[in-house]
């Protein structure tokens, strides 16, 4: 791999970590605390949140594949789907502040989770469930394992959980 490659993996891979931590901590505050602070920032920038990271998950994921030349396997067209189609929707909820377009975020975002944590699984030895439908891409293999455990598949995942944290935010503002 090239240095270039290199520096970016580490660099994703660290957001992948604050993003999980993120996701986390917001649970935390949803179930336990409640903080009226931790909510109104959640309202005030999950829009934009979502749109950012969205976008910016579709630019990397083509980076990788159209730039770097990393084919990507069947589940991580599968993770495209549901990543790719929020790039469009909460960019324009962002833009038009329809906070009811959270609803169709988690509908995206949950089955999205669960293909990135079956692939992580994969990618950490697990044995196949369900057979990867690569016709090109490996679904096992890694190319991106920072700090141990923060694989491409994952980093998605804790995105996608992140996102839907703050969907579950944004719902409680459309039933005002």
């Amino acid at each position: 791999m090239s240095e270039t490659v290199e520096t970016l993996n580490f660099i994703m891979g660290t957001g992948g970590v604050v993003m999980l931590v993120a996701g986390l901590l917001l649970l935390v505050d949803r179930i336990f605390l409640k903080s009226p602070e931790v909510r109104n920032m959640v309202e005030r920038w999950g829009l934009l949140l979502a749109a950012a990271l969205t976008v910016g998950a579709t630019i990397m994921a083509l980076v990788y594949s159209e730039i770097f030349g990393f084919v990507p396997c069947g589940l991580c067209w599968l993770m495209r789907i549901f990543v790719f189609s929020q790039a469009f929707i909460m960019t324009t909820a962002f833009l038009k502040k329809d906070y009811g377009i959270a609803v169709y975020g988690m509908v995206l975002s949950v089955p999205g989770i669960l293909i990135g944590l079956y692939q992580h699984y994969l990618q950490m030895g697990g044995g196949e469930f369900v057979p990867c439908p690569a016709a090109a891409g490996d679904c096992a293999k890694r190319i991106l394992f920072e700090y141990d455990f923060m694989t491409f598949p994952l980093m998605g995942a804790s995105m996608l959980f992140l996102l839907t944290m703050v969907y579950t935010y944004l719902i409680r503002i459309k039933q005002l």
